[in-house]
């Protein structure tokens, strides 16, 4: 059973640029979604979407059957969905440990350690830290959040390839281990191999893939398994 669902989903910009056609998938728990395309093609906007930070103009957004537009966008990012941005969205005058506690009842650190930062770093605040740090503090957040919906926007992009591997690793520990459904927008054909369904957004449509070299199995990605 989904718990997210993307109903006939279709967005445009200043009523003119359609850049979503009829997006139609089901995401479940336990499972990691890759979803694939060129810059520009609508990834982060679908992932806004997912994540109840916009609303779409045409369609609907379901989780657990429910409309989010109904049930209420603020209450569906507050309990349902955590996000990994691009830009981090840290707050600035606290340290990391201070940053994944706004998150979780959990003791931050473990998770910050398994990360690689030190007990010192995390003792920093995060304007100190370089842009890898910062962005590892972004994803130790968002994975000691109770929410059940994980929504990583380029997650590996400023990472070595080393560390961007853990955080791969980590992320199918957080669907297989821990039942979440993880959802990852990337560039990284790398990451995409290692997800349960992989995506490819292209001019405006949906399609799942048995592999990223493989021909659409459905148009429209009716189907997110």
């Amino acid at each position: 059973m989904s718990i997210m669902e993307v109903k006939n989903v279709g967005y445009t910009y200043d009523n003119r640029r359609k850049v979503l056609r009829g997006i139609n998938v089901q995401m479940e728990q336990g499972k990691l979604y890759a979803i694939l395309g060129p810059s520009g093609c609508g990834k982060t906007t679908l992932l806004s979407l997912i994540g109840g930070l916009d609303s779409p103009t045409s369609g609907q957004i379901l989780f657990e059957d429910q409309d989010i537009a109904k049930t209420g966008l603020s209450d569906h990012r507050k309990n349902h969905v955590s996000f990994i941005f691009q830009a981090y969205n840290l707050i600035d005058y606290l340290n990391p440990k201070e940053n994944v506690a706004l998150t979780s009842k959990l003791p931050p650190l473990p998770i910050l350690e398994r990360l690689g930062l030190t007990k010192e770093e995390a003792k920093r605040n995060v304007l100190k830290l370089s842009g890898g740090q910062q962005q590892r503090v972004a994803i130790a957040r968002a994975l000691a959040s109770e929410a059940p919906v994980i929504l990583a926007d380029e997650p590996t992009g400023n990472l070595d390839e080393d560390t961007a591997r853990d955080i791969t690793e980590i992320l199918k520990e957080s669907a297989h281990k821990m039942n979440k459904c993880v959802v990852v927008v990337t560039h990284s054909n790398e990451l995409a191999k290692q997800a349960d369904v992989i995506c490819r957004l292209k001019r405006g449509e949906l399609q799942v893939l048995d592999r990223i070299s493989d021909t659409p199995k459905a148009r429209n990605g009716r189907r997110g398994r």
